[in-house]
């Protein structure tokens, strides 16, 4: 629940600390106040929009503090424990809007987003407008409404989830035929394509090795003489060769006793052995650089062959054993386009069958919950002072959706006998302002927010209706935190905590404050509300009887 709020510099409010109970607290003041500043300050905290206008008159910056007690609510617990935000049971929601416009926003210290901020904010807090009657007359309130008090989320998502499996596959099948259509035009290019490119057979690095072997047998001639020249330098059977000299000077050092002379001679020796191995490879090598022009022409031809398919499909030489696999693929899948599209009807009749059996649960809960709903509203319509009206919630089939399979209406009939009908066609403004408040206290009793916010839900009413809004309201109370706005004395008197908002003004700035009540200070309130700015003993007495009534 709320424990704390703390404002500074926000509007008129300069500093504010605030201490929140359990139970049912009230907020009143008079007109003008600043009890929109109370709700604002927390609405921001919870992640509503912000801007530079909410900063008070000199101030740099506005800070908002919302510390809640989660030590019963492990879903929130569960959610900042994900991401590492957990710190004890104590939750701390900070917002600061800076005079540039921009603001931050932090849990338990942390720095997050937005759309962070808001997710938490609706495990903790729920907001119940007198603007909410608006949204009544549209069906998607109607199914939320509907699907939140019957506790229906967890399946509404998985219906959600099973619709929007069923369309990308339905959207990916699509796509497939189309283009199956458009590709079996295309089967008699590419097999003549595939057919080409199978028979010219290029493998990955072919090309750079029948360029390396052209370059040799058109070389040929020119390294084998080079070869036979280098051998004839070599050889031994010539005096003026490399071997004969090398020979020779090793002769003319033998006998020679000296350890360096020992040393040049055991180079020499090592020379003529490695010329020896020369004359050896450079015979064999010369024999495979002989000229082979049938060879040579084979290489041209293949190469040719190759060059050419690479121009005709704008592709490098190289580059060709990949362009013969992708044309080789996309002929396959174009022959097995059939196959494919069968495979694909499976996986979306599946699909569909998981939507529609989860979907059809929903329907049955949605009916069951129909029931009820309709039942507890029609009830609470008759202590609001609309005796005899009939509250109707109409769940009937429609084609599928993401949010299942029903379309969902709120009726109502005010006038016993009638058939219910659309709340914009027969309720009044004044009746539709009392149907949302029972609607919207019903839903809240299975709501698994800890907190509700009622922002005067109670425009409308009086008299001994208003009474039974309070006393709605503080049986609310026995089982979550309420937080009422109010301007009716009936619903104040209810409270089990109260609050006065109030402005002081000055020829140049206004501030607002809030302050917490005593009991005494509680029927002077009421009795301001009974009577006006005049209080009268007749209203001092009644709001203490209206007061002691909530001890008994």
């Amino acid at each position: 629940m709320l424990t704390h709020l703390s404002i500074n510099s926000l509007t008129l409010v300069d500093q504010l600390e605030l201490e929140f109970d359990p139970g049912m607290s009230v907020i009143t003041g008079e007109t003008g106040a600043g009890k929109s500043i109370l709700l604002g300050a927390l609405g921001l905290a919870l992640g509503d929009r912000a801007d530079s206008s909410l900063i008070a008159q000199g101030a740099k910056k506005a800070e908002v503090n919302a510390t809640f007690d989660l030590a019963n609510h492990d879903r929130a617990l569960k959610w900042l424990k994900e991401r590492a935000l957990d710190e004890g049971e104590e939750c701390i929601l900070r917002r600061v809007v800076s005079n540039d416009g921009r603001s931050r926003a932090f849990i338990n210290g942390s720095s997050i987003n937005l759309g962070e901020l808001r997710t938490l904010s609706e495990m903790l807090l729920d907001v119940h407008s007198q603007h909410e009657h608006q949204s009544l007359l549209k069906r998607e309130t109607h199914r939320r409404l509907l699907d939140e008090f019957g506790g229906l989320g967890e399946v509404v998502t998985e219906v959600k989830a099973r619709f929007q499996a069923a369309q990308t596959i339905r959207a990916a099948l699509e796509s497939r035929r189309q283009d199956a259509e458009e590709e079996s035009a295309r089967v008699q290019l590419l097999s003549y394509q595939a057919d080409e490119l199978e028979k010219l057979a290029v493998s990955p690095g072919e090309t750079t090795e029948l360029e390396r072997e052209q370059k040799l047998l058109n070389s040929a001639d020119d390294i084998q003489t080079r070869l036979q020249q280098a051998l004839q330098l070599c050889q031994d059977d010539d005096e003026q060769s490399a071997a004969s000299l090398v020979s020779r000077a090793v002769s003319l050092l033998a006998g020679i006793e000296d350890k360096s002379v020992q040393s040049v001679r055991d180079l020499l020796n090592t020379a003529k052995i490695q010329i020896e191995e020369a004359i050896h490879d450079l015979n064999a090598t010369t024999d495979r650089f002989s000229a082979d022009p049938a060879r040579l022409n084979e290489v041209e031809n293949r190469l040719s062959g190759i060059y050419e398919a690479a121009r005709k499909h704008h592709v490098q030489p190289d580059e060709l054993p990949a362009l013969t696999e992708q044309i080789q693929s996309e002929l396959h899948n174009i022959l097995n386009a059939e196959e494919q599209l069968e495979e694909m009807q499976t996986q979306l009749d599946e699909a569909e069958a998981e939507y529609a059996n989860m979907a059809e649960k929903l329907s049955q809960a949605r009916r069951k919950t129909a029931d009820l709903l309709q039942s507890e509203v029609t009830a609470a319509l008759q202590d609001l002072g609309m005796s005899g009206a009939q509250f109707s919630a109409s769940v009937v089939e429609s084609e599928p959706h993401s949010h299942g399979i029903n379309e969902i209406e709120f009726r109502i009939a005010t006038i016993p006998g009638t058939e219910p009908g659309a709340l914009s066609r027969i309720a009044s403004g004044g009746e539709l302002s009392r149907i949302s408040l029972a609607i919207q206290v019903i839903t809240a009793t299975s709501s698994n927010t800890p907190t509700l916010i009622f922002d005067e839900v109670d425009v409308g009413v009086g008299g001994a209706t208003a009474e039974v809004v309070g006393t709605l309201l503080r049986k609310l109370g026995a089982t979550a935190q309420i937080v009422c706005v109010t301007h009716l004395p009936q619903v104040a008197a209810q409270g089990h905590h109260h609050y006065v908002v109030s402005k002081s003004t000055t020829s140049d700035s206004a501030s607002t404050t809030v302050v917490k009540l005593n009991e005494e200070e509680k029927i002077d309130e009421i009795a301001r509300m009974l009577g006006g700015v005049e209080k009268t003993e007749q209203s001092l007495a009644h709001a203490e009887k209206m007061l002691g009534s909530q001890k008994s």
